[in-house]
Parts: C-alpha cells; sequence; structure tokens
C-alpha cells in the first residue's frame, strides 16, 4: 500500500460549516483535502465531482467561487460540513486516516432543522457511524464519493445515486403544502 511510505500528518479542520436556520439537508465529509485546505473551502479539487452533482441535481450552473457555492448550498436548504475535526493523515487518502476527532455536530444539529443526514462516501459514513451516531442518534444514508478517486462512478452514475436527495427533498417539500 503506498500510504505506508507517506509521512501521517496531523490535520486540524479549519473552516466553518455552511448552514443556516432554514438548512434541512446535511451533507458529511470526511476531511479538506490537501487542495481544499490550500483554497481554505470545501471540495477544492479541480477533479472532485461536489459542486458539478449538486449544480446538475438543482439545474443550476456549477459554482466557481466560494460566495457562489455558498449560496447555492443555502438556497436549497443544504448544510455541509465535515465529520472530522481533527486527526493525522497522509495528503488527502482517507485510507490513511488515523487518531480521528471528531466534529461537533451539534454546532449545526442544534440550529437547523436538519431532517436528513448523509454521508458523502463510505469513510464519511463509517466514522460517522463510529465517533458521531453514538452522539447524536442520528441516522446518516450513504452516498457513493464524489472524489476522483471514486472511478467506480462515472458523473451518470455519481448523479443517479445523489438523486436520492431530490427524492428527500421533494417528498418534504410536499408534504408541507
Amino acid at each position: 500500500m503506498k500510504q505506508q511510505n507517506q509521512k501521517l500528518t496531523h490535520v486540524k479542520h479549519e473552516f466553518d460549516p455552511i448552514f443556516d436556520e432554514n438548512s434541512e439537508i446535511l451533507i458529511l465529509g470526511t476531511l479538506p483535502s490537501v487542495k481544499s485546505r490550500e483554497q481554505n473551502f470545501y471540495y477544492g479539487h479541480p477533479q472532485n465531482r461536489f459542486w458539478k452533482v449538486i449544480a446538475a441535481l438543482f439545474e443550476e450552473p456549477v459554482p466557481e467561487k466560494i460566495p457562489e457555492k455558498k449560496d447555492l448550498l443555502l438556497k436549497h436548504h443544504i448544510a455541509l460540513w465535515d465529520v472530522i475535526a481533527e486527526c493525522d493523515i497522509a495528503g488527502s487518502s482517507d485510507s490513511s486516516i488515523k487518531n480521528v476527532v471528531p466534529a461537533e455536530l451539534s454546532v449545526i444539529l442544534d440550529h437547523a432543522p436538519i431532517r436528513t443526514i448523509y454521508a458523502n462516501g463510505a469513510k464519511a459514513y463509517d466514522l460517522y457511524q463510529k465517533y458521531t451516531y453514538p452522539v447524536t442518534g442520528r441516522d446518516i444514508r450513504k452516498l457513493p464519493s464524489t472524489s476522483p478517486a471514486n472511478a467506480a462512478f462515472q458523473m451518470e452514475r455519481l448523479l443517479g445515486a445523489w438523486q436520492e436527495i431530490l427524492k428527500k427533498h421533494d417528498t418534504d417539500s410536499v408534504s408541507e403544502k
């Protein structure tokens, strides 16, 4: 395994969650990648498909700048954060993650009417189940990772799986009327 040759670095999550008092969906990643940390914002690697997926789901243009990305999420009642507050990691390799300190999700859960929590990928899902579910007691749904490392999911297949957010979003909106 290549990450055995890579040195682990202790990384602290340095930027705030995105949410407001109208956020109903929470999407959790693991920890920002090296590229995201350089840009000081979520899903900053140009090959990560997160912003393309969210934009396509809501038939919006793909946001380029951070304020546009925040606006896209908040317009559609989506909160965004990560499961990990800090850990040891080799580069951006989720499989190398060790010594996890979980994020304190009450920052969002106590201040927004979150109905559904989604994990962006299996590692975020597994970490949530291990560290966060015992604290919150709130279920999480696993979606395929938007990472370029998830080559098994081409864009069309990825979009198909992420449609679940729309179905849940539509059902909730309809039931309120």
